[in-house]
């Protein structure tokens, strides 16, 4: 299959080393500036902005950190050829879907593969389970259905492991189709007898299709371009569950999949990691999926990753486990650290929301100075991000980031309170319906803003401080636009800005003629 320059760009990264080192120095400069040169307002909202810059400091500097080289290249013998199992988990998903990756999985271009479905559908209590087994048998392949559920994906996969023997195991979803090279391409690898893993990009052929499919892909080009390469010279690539290859050997010494977390795949692969093997990230698209069509299900597939791989700080005391790397610490801390930034998203909307409505402040702030520290920072962070993407690093997809800001709470709160999260396989065709309310903290916010002008401005006219923490919170509700969107896809988007602008003209000339009355 010939793959387009268009739709494999994401993994032509680059990385320039002093423009690294010149955003580390401003990223350090403005925190200090921050924390340290201001003179502080109140002093508790001071102390969230100091959280939130901490955070910010950390993404910044482990991301420039794992791009500092991102071309490392592992050895690879093409002439190795194993035995390998082929694993399409199923539970279920529309038939004609499985049939297409099965028909591919079965006609690898690769002389030692068996395929198999594993067919949960029975224990999942779907229709469709004995139509997979019957597909599965005109198709002249394994199919092993359970009869006793536990585990979900993981004990799926896990019971499969021990009605097989294959050297290697490749995993796939019911929806990601595999090239005939995917065996060819990943294998050879294995020459390597300490290799535990082999991961490639999730790739979504879909994801043109509407605002949800085209967020859902723009946010993980980011994740399967420049972070994933730059893991490889770490040793620290993540598993990511489908379209991947494992070593039964590596697979045994850890107890087979995690069945214990809903992320599956990203603690088995850190505890394959804490048991000494390695790991490698191929960058090319070897397999092709779909994105959650719809606004639900990309909600609960966004929960069940920010779930799962929160898990990995709040479970399994990932900074006490002795066998991982430093280097290795601080990937998986960074990686499931993103999913607490929800929570710094939070911090950065209420201070202007608050200011609007009481007036405190966390710093006393001289703008120009400001100005001098936050450009140079903000700059160069956009460009290294625009470089080592390979300028792939949408508005949508840091949309789609900072608007699941509510999900990351809410999956924060289930990991402190140890409460279960059921693991939900992800709609492949999309759900009807209109998903507004998974978009209602969102519109509170904005509604709260709008209300919020008219008592600022009454208090103090029309300020720098009174424009500025606007503008601010503008900005926010502009990066949330194209996030609600998605959740209304028959919004007239237009329309409501004319009658938000209309409001908003209205409620400030109120608010100036109260004042003027007043003095």
């Amino acid at each position: 299959m010939i793959q387009q320059p268009s739709r494999t760009a994401f993994l032509s990264t680059a990385s320039s080393k002093p423009l690294i080192i010149s955003t580390t120095i401003a990223a350090l400069v403005y925190f200090v500036v921050i924390t340290f040169i201001f003179p502080i307002g109140n002093k508790y909202l001071f102390a969230l902005v100091i959280i939130g810059e901490i955070f910010h400091t950390w993404q910044a500097l482990t991301y420039l950190y794992t791009v500092w080289d991102m071309d490392y290249r592992a050895k690879k013998d093409l002439s190795y050829t194993p035995t390998v199992d082929v694993f399409i988990t199923v539970a279920g998903e529309p038939t004609d879907i499985v049939r297409e990756t099965a028909i591919a999985a079965r006609d690898m271009e690769y002389p030692n593969h068996k395929v198999y479905i594993l067919n949960d559908g029975f224990v999942a209590k779907k229709e469709n389970w004995q139509e997979i087994e019957s597909m599965a048998k005109e198709l002249g392949i394994g199919c092993f259905t359970r009869k006793i559920a536990g585990g979900a994906k993981a004990g799926n996969i896990n019971n499969a492991v021990a009605h097989s023997t294959g050297m290697y195991i490749a995993v796939f979803d019911a929806d990601h189709v595999p090239h005939a090279n995917f065996l060819r391409k990943t294998i050879p690898y294995f020459t390597d007898k300490k290799l535990g893993f082999v991961q490639t990009p999730q790739y979504y052929k879909n994801a043109h299709l509407n605002r949800t499919t085209k967020g859902s892909w723009e946010q993980q080009e980011l994740f399967f371009g420049p972070i994933c390469r730059g893991k490889n010279r770490l040793n620290s690539a993540t598993m990511c569950g489908t379209n991947m290859v494992i070593s039964r050997e590596a697979l045994a010494e850890v107890g087979d999949m995690c069945t214990e977390s809903i992320a599956e795949d990203f603690a088995t692969g850190m505890f394959i990691h804490e048991k000494g093997w390695r790991s490698i990230y191929v960058p090319e698209v070897l397999a092709e999926g779909l994105a959650p069509e719809d606004f639900l299900s990309y909600n609960k597939q966004q929960f069940r990753w920010a779930r799962g791989a929160l898990d990995i700080i709040f479970r399994y005391n990932l900074l006490l486990r002795s066998g991982l790397t430093l280097p290795q610490k601080i990937q998986y801390l960074s990686s499931a650290s993103f999913f607490l930034s929800g929570n710094i998203v939070l911090i950065n909307i209420l201070l202007p929301l608050i200011f609007l409505y009481t007036g405190l402040i966390p710093l006393q702030i001289s703008t120009m100075f400001l100005a001098v520290v936050f450009i140079p920072y903000i700059s160069l962070t956009l460009f290294n991000l625009s470089l080592t993407s390979n300028f792939q690093f949408t508005f949508s997809a840091l949309s789609f980031a900072i608007g699941g800001f509510w999900i990351h709470i809410k999956a924060l709160g289930a990991a402190i309170t140890g409460q279960k999260s059921s693991f939900a396989i992800t709609a492949k065709k999309a759900l009807e319906g209109n998903f507004s309310t998974l978009v209602i903290p969102h519109a509170l916010y904005i509604a709260l803003i709008i209300g919020g002008l008219p008592f600022a401005i009454h208090r103090e006219g029309i300020s720098p401080s009174v424009i500025n923490n606007f503008a601010w919170a503008i900005f926010s509700i502009g990066i949330f636009v194209p996030f609600m969107l998605a959740a209304v896809p028959n919004l007239n988007f237009r329309s409501l800005m004319t009658k938000i602008s209309k409001f908003l003209k209205s409620e400030i000339a109120i608010a100036l003629n109260v004042k003027k009355t007043i003095l």
